[in-house]
């Protein structure tokens, strides 16, 4: 059976939608958030550490088209071992995980108070069987008190205009929050790839630093072996042959100290990776890792290439919008509201057009007496807005530190190496020598000894110089950002609509 509604039930609904229409657009301009800019910060035209002559500084000068691709910047390592792992980050790290997921949730929060933009409807349909009183009605009638059902099937709309922007910057605000969220996954993806790089070639270095020992073991086996063959000969003394033991032991004993090294790095490694310890293992390798030139580019090109200051950045953006909405709270809201359904005593009866009901109403309301309490909803936003600005003036202050500290490291580390490796070769040669005085009697086993000593001591400080130039290396690219732009924050229409690629 149809129903057919009058006309001026038809006329009511078209005109309440209309009035909708008509002040949501005529308010749709009415927003009290201040306009938003990006705090001003200071960037220095170029960083401080630059490239002195004579120096084998592995940075160059980049502009700010650079072609370099550090999406998988540790892949300019060429270690194929550690491309291997990287690969496996972005699947299994649990830390990763878990950002996603916040980065999630703060989405469905965007979507959550997008929903306020719109009309709330909901319908809800009764059978109720009741008994009337038989000693007085509502009508001031007595009645025989018999049951009877009443069915119902409203439905109820509401829908609360945003004449002051509340919902709209309760809307960016949220947006912004996501995008920062968005970008704070990036920040996390970064160090945990920057974390593996530093673990995985410490474990190569403790590799490196074992074949040293080994070497330095094996010679000073050989220094022993030739200390009791003088002793027995009379050439040396019983002093030589403890001091030469005391030396073959204590560099053994230091050797198989670099085992605790090394398991800890590689557990390290199975925890990034998202795989227990016990089922994960990497063979013995070399340290023959080249360093590349890593272009630094200029230093404002940081606001662009840095999740973390990008994050920062949203964040002002969503204290800029808070602002709109607590400003709002000093003005009234106005609530449009329609009802329309059935309801009939008889089942029969229900889709009669008698049995039709509706309502239709308005209700304007708002604070009219406060003792503070709105101004300081105001002041508490505009004071999360302040610390939100200085909190990003901050991140792109340390962003200049560390790639100032990075720049300055690696050039003093690269000269460093050079010095170093002077020292080894010199240390190497004077071994040489006393050997050759030892065999042929002329010098004792002691000065030999020290000789030894002396290049593994050598050697140990070239390695850690080596290692802390590839880290120093590592923090820069951490410090340039990696491969992220600031065009890879998800957009507003990203979150509120589909999920993002990220």
């Amino acid at each position: 059976m149809k129903i057919k509604f009058k006309s001026n039930l038809v006329s009511s609904y078209a005109f309440i939608f209309l009035s909708v229409g008509v002040l949501t657009l005529s308010t749709t301009s009415c927003n009290l958030a201040p306009t938003y800019e990006t705090p001003k910060v200071t960037t220095p035209s170029a960083y401080k550490s630059e490239q002195s002559e004579g120096t084998d500084q592995l940075w160059a000068k980049a502009e700010p088209k650079d072609t370099v691709d550090k999406g998988q910047w540790w892949k300019m390592y060429k270690d194929t071992g550690l491309n291997a792992l990287e690969d496996q980050v972005k699947e299994s790290n649990l830390t990763l995980i878990a950002a996603d997921a916040k980065f999630r949730s703060s989405r469905a929060l965007a979507l959550q108070a997008r929903a306020s933009l719109f009309p709330v409807a909901s319908l809800a349909g009764a059978v109720t069987r009741q008994g009337a009183s038989k000693t007085y009605s509502s009508g001031g009638s007595y009645s025989s008190g018999s049951p009877y059902e009443q069915y119902s099937l409203p439905v109820d709309a509401s829908y609360t205009l945003d004449l002051w922007g509340r919902v709209r910057n309760t809307v960016s605000a949220s947006v912004y929050n996501a995008q920062a969220s968005a970008a704070d996954l990036q920040t996390a993806k970064l160090s945990i790839q920057a974390e593996l790089a530093n673990d995985y070639f410490g474990l190569k270095a403790v590799d490196e630093q074992r074949t040293i020992f080994d070497d330095t073991v094996s010679s000073y086996h050989q220094i022993l072996t030739l200390t009791q063959t003088l002793v027995k000969a009379g050439i040396d003394s019983e002093e030589d042959l403890a001091i030469a033991q005391t030396q073959y032991d204590s560099v053994t004993a230091q050797a198989a100290d670099l085992g605790i090294a090394r398991t800890n790095y590689e557990n390290a490694i199975a925890v990034l990776i998202g795989k227990s310890p016990s089922e994960f293992s990497l063979p013995r390798g070399s340290f023959d890792i080249q360093i590349p030139s890593l272009p630094a580019g200029l230093p404002s090109r940081l606001l662009e290439r840095r999740a973390d200051i990008s994050a920062a950045e949203r964040r002002v953006a969503a204290a800029n919008a808070q602002l709109g909405v607590a400003r709002s709270a000093y003005f009234p809201n106005l609530t449009l509201s329609a009802n329309l359904g059935l309801q009939t005593s008889t089942a029969a009866k229900w889709f009669q057009t008698t049995s039709k009901l509706w309502s239709l109403g308005s209700e304007l309301g708002g604070t009219v007496f406060d003792i503070g309490g709105l101004q300081g909803i105001n002041d508490q936003a505009k004071a999360q807005y302040d610390e939100a600005v200085a909190n990003y003036r901050l991140s792109v202050l340390t962003a200049f530190q560390s790639v100032e500290d990075n720049l300055n490291a690696i050039q003093v580390l690269s000269n460093e190496t050079r010095l170093q490796q002077t020292t080894v070769l010199s240390a190497k040669h004077t071994l040489d020598l006393s050997l050759t005085r030892f065999k042929a009697g002329i010098d004792s086993s002691l000065h030999v000894s020290t000789a030894e000593n002396t290049l593994l001591t050598a050697r140990q400080a070239a390695l850690q110089i080596k290692l802390r130039h590839i880290q120093a290396s590592i923090a820069l690219v951490v410090g340039l950002g990696g491969g992220w732009s600031v065009s890879d924050i998800p957009t507003r229409s990203d979150i509120v609509s589909s999920k993002p690629s990220l």
